[in-house]
């Protein structure tokens, strides 16, 4: 079972969802579009724009590649 997420994360992972929500928004994708294209649940896909979940590199990857960026777009801190 994984470890629960860090709560001095939250912000990061947060951050991290509006990145893709902007990314995907800009692409004019749903979420179900984005989830179905990655392989995953529309709830984990919705989990992990608000940040509320961890995604792993792979699911990561999988929505630079649905939404055409690259993954620098979608972790870069400010």
């Amino acid at each position: 079972m994984p470890a629960p997420p860090r709560p001095d994360r939250l912000p990061r992972r947060r951050a991290i969802g509006e990145q893709i929500r902007t990314a995907r928004r800009r692409a004019g994708f749903s979420q179900m579009t984005v989830a179905e294209r990655v392989g995953i649940s529309l709830d984990n896909y919705g989990r992990i724009e608000r940040g509320q979940a961890s995604p792993t590199l792979d699911v990561l990857l999988g929505v630079a590649d649905a939404l055409s960026v690259p993954l620098s777009e979608l972790v870069r801190e400010e």
